[in-house]
């Protein structure tokens, strides 16, 4: 059974830092795309990164680049996303997910994590 289990979240300052962890189990990590993504409350899900398999070829959104990294340890099977310079803007529920290619947020193709809490607020 394929699954992914996201970690990580938490309560952050402005200006703080969190890596969010998202572990593979029932397949290969490597072999897929996986994505991140987060929803704030009222908002629809948004993508925010997103790391190709093999090579991995990485993606972000305008708004988080220079700022996030994503990145793989395939011995772990996980993909972690480090967030830097955080801003309130940021809060939500981050999501991984899986697929065959970095398709955007609204596609069908993605299998899904639980998500992981952020909230970044003073």
């Amino acid at each position: 059974q394929k699954q992914l289990v996201e970690s990580g979240g938490d309560l952050v300052q402005p200006g703080g830092s969190l890596r969010l962890s998202c572990t593979a189990s029932g397949f290969i990590a490597d072999a897929f795309a996986i994505g991140w993504f987060r929803q704030a409350p009222g908002k629809e899900r948004e993508g925010v990164s997103c790391i190709n398999s093999g090579v991995g070829s990485t993606h972000y959104t305008d708004s988080v680049k220079g700022r996030f990294t994503v990145s793989k340890d395939n011995a772990k099977n996980t993909v972690y996303l480090q967030m830097n310079s955080l801003k309130p803007e940021d809060t939500g529920v981050y999501y991984c997910a899986a697929s065959d290619m970095c398709y955007g947020a609204k596609s069908p193709l993605w299998s899904w994590g639980q998500g992981t809490q952020v909230t970044v607020s003073s």
